[in-house]
């Protein structure tokens, strides 16, 4: 197996921005491909490239534009009196 080819968890943490922990549960949800060796992961290269790559599904689509407008219509006016500055 080429270590080149493939990510651990932590270092695939790192390039995302987020935590082992979220890795690892999106491992185990199916979200992100991983092959088990041992007690280990190792994420291929070519399935993570989506998750780099900044591709979202619809759905991720959907949740983020339903929290932008959410938190403009909460905060529009704080965001406004912000952006002045």
């Amino acid at each position: 197996m080429d270590k080149n080819q493939y990510f651990s968890i932590p270092q695939l943490a790192g390039l995302l921005g987020i935590s082992r922990i979220a890795v690892y549960r999106k491992v185990r949800r199916g979200e992100i491909k991983a092959i088990r060796i041992g007690r280990n992961y190792a994420i291929p290269k070519k399935y993570s490239v989506g998750h780099l790559d900044g591709e979202l599904t619809e759905e991720q689509r959907r949740n983020i534009n339903a929290a932008v407008k959410k938190t403009v219509a909460e905060y529009g006016e704080v965001l406004k009196l912000l952006g002045r500055e």
